[in-house]
């Protein structure tokens, strides 16, 4: 099966093509049976899916050259954003944690939400970036079991998780959901991947550079908590919905885990790259 890609340009809903260079309005594309808001589409995401296929098997649409930096954040105003921090083994150990025995659960407000390509706005000496993983409820719900859990799944793509670490750790306990939610701080993208189309959803080569060095590199199959036991953990205790971002966490190497620390600078530029599932670069 070809690789789905759902993406947003000018707040329309489109699907992003095999080569990366040309991409279809979905509305126009379905003649109007499905709605130009992205939000709209997730929330019907098996005809979303049933299209792309049509398109991958050469349907004829009218296809539109794309320069990828054209692309805004695939999911626009999702109603809740939730992240899990300490989920990867390295990192655990990076920070001096023991392993988590439950998912460790904060919250980033859409307010933050960038581009994949957009500018981060530093504030302070100690913005740090992490690297992550992120999957898009597409069947909302609440107690939902481990064993379904990639059905109530639309896809995957990448993120950036940028935090004012002064701002985090300013009182005890820390203030993650402010300190990670500032203007620009909550990155995805380039498009969102279709997770039933994808060769492995599990065991994914994850890259963060800043400034062209290396600063995180791994395996996600180092997860502590997979998807679907994140999904399973937060359904049963509030209602997940279409839509919903879930950054499943960060591996080693963010710049606060570094001797000497590494914090971002004035002109840094940090890119993410996830195996299929594409880059995104964020410049400060």
């Amino acid at each position: 099966m070809s690789t789905a890609r759902f993406g947003c340009i000018a707040g329309r809903a489109v699907l992003v093509g095999d080569s990366l260079e040309s991409f279809v309005d979905i509305e126009k594309f379905s003649a109007g049976k499905l709605p130009s808001d992205p939000m709209a589409c997730i929330e019907r995401w098996a005809e979303v899916s049933e299209l792309a296929a049509a398109l991958a098997a050469g349907e004829s649409g009218e296809m539109l050259d794309l320069d990828l930096t054209q692309l805004d954040c695939p999911v626009p105003r999702p109603r809740q954003i939730f992240a899990v921090g300490v989920n990867y083994k390295a990192h655990a150990a990076e920070m001096k944690h023991g392993l988590p025995k439950e998912p460790l659960v904060f919250t980033k407000f859409p307010s933050s939400l960038n581009r994949p390509f957009g500018r981060i706005q530093l504030v302070g000496e100690k913005c740090d970036f992490e690297a992550e993983l992120v999957a898009v409820i597409a069947l909302g719900g609440r107690d939902i079991s481990v064993k379904d859990a990639w059905s109530h799944v639309a896809g995957l793509c990448v993120g950036q998780d940028f935090s004012d670490r002064d701002l985090q750790y300013a009182n005890t306990p820390p203030q993650f959901n402010l300190g990670k939610s500032r203007a620009g701080f909550t990155t995805i993208g380039p498009y969102l991947t279709d997770a039933a189309t994808l060769a492995s959803r599990t065991n994914l080569e994850m890259i963060c550079r800043v400034s062209g060095e290396v600063m995180q590199h791994t395996q996600t199959d180092d997860m502590i908590f997979e998807i679907p036991d994140i999904i399973a953990y937060l359904s049963g205790i509030c209602e997940l919905y279409a839509g919903d971002l879930i950054y499943t966490g960060t591996p080693s190497g963010v710049g606060a885990g570094r001797t000497p620390p590494r914090f971002l600078r004035r002109g840094d530029v940090v890119e993410t790259t996830i195996q299929d599932l594409g880059t995104i670069r964020n410049t400060c």
